[in-house]
């Protein structure tokens, strides 16, 4: 009998989200980004929000209109700005908004090592910046490194292209990004996909997220909105 709950409706899937939760939101801008959930969860009342994502919105999509609203305490993220990241600009320069920007590498590894149980890891990046300010630091083999801490998250918002009856998932092409890695670090991973087909209709070997690390799951046709 699967655990995973198979909602009608992005807000059904979503459920309830508590003030000051933990958000992760996969993609890299709108690619895999989960469009669908992400406007379910502006429609929600929750506040005082700490995003991760790969970036802090564009133009007028979803994750900008959280940070637009005031929605959003602070943003984790490897990207911040654009020509179109208007929102996120006023509100940063405004101090509505804290922002902890991480290099992308340590972002996915950080991410990754919350899913694996990782207490952590050394890496090079970032050592003898600000970013490396008030970290732990030790040289290894003659190259100086930082410790940085995983990412966990209460939630995360994934967008996938299939999953099964039982919430495995496969990916389609670069969508697939930040995907993996949220559903495994977050303590309930919400997930969007193109189609469900029955259990026994996904290659085995293309499976990327087992079920297990599947809370949800809502079909939302979204591609012309999330492009891959």
């Amino acid at each position: 009998m699967t655990r995973v709950r198979f909602a009608q409706t992005p807000a059904e899937a979503l459920g309830e989200v508590a003030d000051g939760a933990t958000v992760m939101i996969g993609g890299f801008g709108p690619a895999g980004q989960p469009a669908a959930l992400v406007e379910a969860l502006l429609a929600h009342d929750a506040r005082d929000l700490v995003i991760i994502s790969n970036n802090a919105g564009n133009g007028d999509d979803p994750l900008a209109r959280l940070v637009r609203d005031g929605r959003v305490r602070k943003i984790v993220c490897s990207f911040p700005r654009q020509t179109d990241s208007w929102h996120f600009d006023d509100a940063y320069r405004a101090g509505r908004v804290e922002l902890e920007l991480v290099p992308q590498g340590n972002l996915a590894e950080r991410i990754r090592a919350a899913g694996a149980g990782i207490g952590g890891f050394y890496t090079p990046t970032g050592f003898g910046t600000p970013l490396a300010a008030g970290k732990e630091t030790r040289r290894i083999d003659g190259v100086d490194h930082v410790f940085e801490l995983p990412l966990r998250a209460d939630l995360a918002l994934v967008r996938a292209h299939r999953a099964d009856g039982v919430g495995n998932l496969v990916y389609r092409k670069t969508a697939r990004n930040f995907g993996p890695i949220m559903a495994a670090a977050a303590a309930r991973a919400v997930v969007q996909v193109d189609e469900v087909v029955p259990t026994g209709g996904l290659d085995p070997e293309a499976v990327v997220t087992p079920g297990i690390y599947v809370s949800a799951v809502v079909a939302s046709a979204s591609r012309e909105r999330a492009p891959v």
